[in-house]
């Protein structure tokens, strides 16, 4: 038989990217494939800057051997998510999805023409169209979910009977509704996109969330299915533990093959980063990891809001005044393209409190001993990361997905969840207030701790020979051991 060939195929963001790759290098290294990853020419060049032609294919023997072959999405200089170029890019979902279809095509057979046929396309969340390609020309194909099951699960009955009862009652926060295999969850509970009615660019962004839905659909209802050997129903991974989603795995996806194989994340067990860490945003060269070697076990509060979140004026100094009323060290991510002219070294040096930085290796340092509490806006990845690092949580959730996982985050007992005001400020008292919930030597506080180092050992077993991840993944590829 020939080689299989997997090409991964993600949106271009830090949050898509870094999942995508770290299945990638799994899939490489179990499996003895090529893998190939394909992002957005943007961040193909972001990730690597000194190429020659931003379109360049570039093989990295550091990476597990992965080769990185870009498309083009019809913005190839980037845009800011939530800048005026990045709403237009929101908005133009046409260009998207056309120039997108087609360079990916050209990918496609550009590997075949190498004498590198794909054998199976795993197309990540909102990458709907890559889908379309593998369809047409007979190639198995695989959704790759980045959110948590639960997410799936919501948005999935929401296009299948519930969008017309969450849009009546999209005002009333409290309001509950019930959807199959789900528990009870307040409109609060769900995505941004089902409320926040008026903004433009959400309605413009859950258009790639309801396509990726839809090609669900396409092959739930084609005689051939995702093309996979044996596959009655359209095959899901999903960047989930088994265990920490149980009953929502159990009964909530009849008309779906869900395949839990999670946490995928790129350098788990906390050691050095890969040589070539490809991120897109450059890793800050303060040494913040020998200022948090120089701190106690469980003292520094870290605070990130991820790669996509825009922090008003108004938040930074919410944050700022939180931050010193807890008089706990803190090592703060303040990315560049988020600053104001006052962020510069507001925090002041390590000697004094807290150290800000404009990007870190986030695993590393939710892994430090000295880390007792995480500041965080709830994406998926930085929630799954905390649970696999045993990193209690402070959650101030802002958008998209990030309501629902703080809802997880608490339901766990692995942190706490802020309120926040309509405007989402995480204002400094409630800051303050939450990290000494999860951090003062009180009885919550203890639990909290329990807690998250009880689901980090059964996160990691479930990675490990024979866990539960392990063996689904083992199961994903039995399954397209016949296509290539």
């Amino acid at each position: 038989m020939a080689r299989q060939h997997f090409l991964v195929v993600a949106y271009p963001g830090q949050g898509h990217i870094n999942p995508a790759r770290a299945l990638a290098a799994r899939l490489a290294r179990t499996t003895g494939a090529h893998v190939t990853l394909s992002a957005a020419v943007s961040s193909h060049r972001r990730m690597f800057p000194s190429l020659a032609a931003p379109d360049e294919e570039v093989h990295d023997a550091d990476d597990g051997g992965i080769s990185y072959v870009p498309y083009s999405d019809g913005y190839d200089e980037g845009f800011r998510l939530f800048a005026s170029d990045g709403e237009a890019a929101w908005k133009n979902t046409e260009t998207f999805g056309r120039v997108g279809r087609e360079t990916f095509a050209g990918v496609v057979d550009r590997l075949a023409a190498r004498g590198r046929p794909v054998t199976c396309v795993v197309y990540a969340f909102l990458m709907w169209w890559a889908a379309d390609v593998a369809r047409e020309r007979g190639i198995p194909r695989v959704l790759y979910w980045i959110q948590p099951a639960t997410m799936l699960a919501v948005y999935y009955h929401y296009l299948h009977g519930y969008e017309q009862l969450v849009t009546e009652h999209a005002g009333e926060p409290e309001f509950t509704v019930a959807m199959p295999g789900l528990p009870p969850m307040a409109i609060r509970d769900l995505p941004s996109f089902f409320t926040d009615l008026d903004d433009t660019r959400l309605s413009a962004a859950f258009h790639g969330v309801r396509t990726t839905i839809e090609q669900l659909d396409i092959d739930r209802r084609s005689s051939s299915g995702s093309g996979i050997a044996g596959a009655k129903k359209p095959m899901v991974l999903v960047n989930t533990v088994e265990e920490l989603e149980l009953d929502v795995l159990a009964s909530s996806f009849p008309e779906l093959d869900i395949l839990p194989i999670g946490p995928v994340v790129t350098s788990l067990d906390g050691g050095e980063a890969a040589k070539a860490s490809h991120d897109l945003y450059k890793h800050d060269e303060k040494a913040y990891m020998a200022w948090l070697d120089a701190k106690p076990v469980g003292s520094v509060v870290y605070v990130s809001f991820g790669s996509m979140s825009v922090v008003s004026k108004r938040q930074k100094e919410e944050i700022r005044r939180g931050l010193a009323a807890t008089a706990r060290p803190y090592l703060w991510v303040v990315r560049k393209d988020d600053r104001d002219d006052a962020d510069g070294d507001h925090a002041g040096d390590g000697d004094h409190g807290g150290m800000v930085v404009e990007w870190c290796d986030q695993v590393r340092v939710l892994s430090h001993r000295a880390v007792g509490c995480f500041v965080t806006h709830c994406g998926w990845n930085s929630t799954l990361e905390a649970v696999a690092c045993g990193a209690p949580m402070v959650a101030a959730p802002q958008w998209s997905d990030q309501d629902t996982n703080a809802r997880l985050v608490a339901g766990w007992g692995v942190g706490v969840r802020a309120a926040t005001g309509a405007d989402r400020v995480l204002e400094a008292g409630e800051l303050a207030r939450c990290v000494e919930t999860v951090m003062e030597e009180t009885e919550e506080a203890a639990a909290v701790r329990r807690n998250s180092a009880a689901w980090k050992a059964k996160v990691r077993e479930a990675v490990a020979e024979g866990g539960s991840s392990d063996r689904n993944l083992k199961a994903f590829l039995d399954r397209i051991a016949n296509v290539a």
